[in-house]
C-alpha cells in the first residue's frame, strides 16, 4: 500500500510540475516571445511612414530596428536563464531564436497587409520614388545607375498587391530572422559546468 501511495504522489509531483507557468516546448517560448517581439515590429513600422512628414521619425525608425538583434539576443538569454537553466546548446538557442522571428514576422504580416491594403494606397512607393528621382537629378556616373535600379526596383514594387508586398514582407523578415539567429545563437549558447 506504501509503495502505491508513493507512486500516486510522484505522479501528482510530476502532473504539478508539468502545469507550471513555464511552458514546456521551445515552440511555446518562441510564440509568447514572438508576440512581444512582433508588436515591437508594427510599433517601429509605424514611424516608416510617418518619417516621409516628420524626418526625426524616420531616424527612431532606424534606431529602433537595430535595436531588433538586441532585443533577439535578450529574449534568447532570457529563454535560457529562465526555461533552460542556464544551459543551452547551439542548435536549441538558434532553433528559439529563428522561432521567435517566425513568428514575430508572422504577426507583423498582418499589420502589413492592413496597412498595404487599407491605409497605404501607393504612399510609400511614391515618396521613395520622389527622393530617388530629386538624388537622380544630381547623380553622375555609377551613382546614375545605381539610382536607375532602385527606380526600377520601385516601379516594380509599385505593381504588386498588397498580398504579394506582405509575403515578399514575411520572407524578407524570414531571412534577416535566420541570419540574426545564428550570432545570437553563438552569444547565448552556453555549456554545463563539469
Amino acid at each position: 500500500m506504501d509503495k502505491r501511495k508513493n507512486v500516486l504522489l510522484h505522479e501528482l509531483i510530476n502532473i504539478t510540475d508539468m502545469t507550471t507557468d513555464k511552458p514546456a516546448t521551445i515552440q511555446q517560448h518562441a510564440m509568447r516571445y514572438g508576440t512581444f517581439m512582433g508588436i515591437f515590429w508594427i510599433f517601429k513600422f509605424a514611424f516608416l511612414p510617418l518619417g516621409f512628414t516628420i524626418p526625426l521619425l524616420q531616424l527612431f525608425f532606424i534606431l529602433l530596428t537595430c535595436f531588433v538583434p538586441i532585443l533577439g539576443y535578450i529574449y534568447t538569454r532570457k529563454f535560457r536563464n529562465y526555461y533552460c537553466e542556464g544551459v543551452i546548446s547551439f542548435s536549441r538557442a538558434f532553433s528559439f531564436t529563428f522561432c521567435t522571428y517566425v513568428f514575430a514576422a508572422m504577426l507583423t504580416a498582418v499589420a502589413h497587409y492592413i496597412y498595404f491594403r487599407f491605409i497605404d494606397e501607393g504612399y510609400l512607393v511614391n515618396m521613395y520614388l520622389n527622393q530617388l528621382e530629386a538624388i537622380k537629378s544630381s547623380a553622375t556616373g555609377e551613382m546614375l545607375t545605381s539610382v536607375d535600379q532602385l527606380i526600377t526596383a520601385f516601379s516594380v514594387v509599385s505593381s504588386l498587391s498588397p498580398l504579394e508586398i506582405t509575403f515578399q514582407l514575411i520572407s524578407q523578415n524570414v531571412i534577416y530572422g535566420t541570419l540574426l539567429a545564428l550570432p545570437t545563437a553563438l552569444l547565448v549558447m552556453r555549456r554545463k559546468k563539469q
